[in-house]
């Protein structure tokens, strides 16, 4: 299984003010190492949480149909599906519809109906595109993430020489 990201979100969960704020910096010098180190919490968070913290297309690859007709999507919270689109043995692209999108559970669920009666290409058969996250403005993503992004700006910040 694996994940790429798309569409990246266009805001980030802090401001650089917010930042800057929390760091006690004054005047406009380090605004873009905070940007830089902002971008790079966020998608650390992301990483270690396994999930989407500001909305962002997804698109996920897995193997083969799941086996008990259930497929849970990677870095949730899922907002929506796009397309399922599927390779058969000679590398032909077609789309699948026979699926309900459940975005309540968590991880978020795609219910096949059924599945297409051909071979699927050995490897990468399958591609779920999907948006995912808290919302599209850093006002939608719970303070617990926000405050673990800034500390890990600060962290960052205070420690840029020491390498590794």
């Amino acid at each position: 299984m694996t994940l790429r990201v798309i569409t990246a979100p266009t805001v980030e969960p802090v401001s650089v003010e917010t930042a800057k704020a929390f760091l006690r910096i004054d005047g406009t010098a380090d605004d873009a190492l905070l940007a830089i180190l902002i971008a790079a919490a966020r998608e650390k968070g992301e990483q270690i949480a396994r999930r989407a913290f500001i909305t962002q297309t997804l698109e996920m690859t897995v193997d083969a149909w799941p086996s008990d007709t259930i497929l849970k999507v990677l870095r949730p919270p899922l907002l929506t599906v796009t397309s399922v689109k599927y390779l058969d043995e000679a590398k032909v692209e077609a789309t699948w519809t026979d699926y309900v999108v459940d975005t309540k559970s968590e991880p978020g669920r795609i219910l096949f109906d059924s599945f297409p009666s051909v071979t699927l290409l050995e490897s990468g058969g399958i591609t779920v595109r999907y948006t995912a996250g808290y919302g599209a403005a850093a006002t939608d993503v719970p303070q617990t993430i926000k405050q673990a992004v800034l500390q890990l700006i600060a962290y960052w910040f205070e420690n840029r020489e020491a390498g590794g």
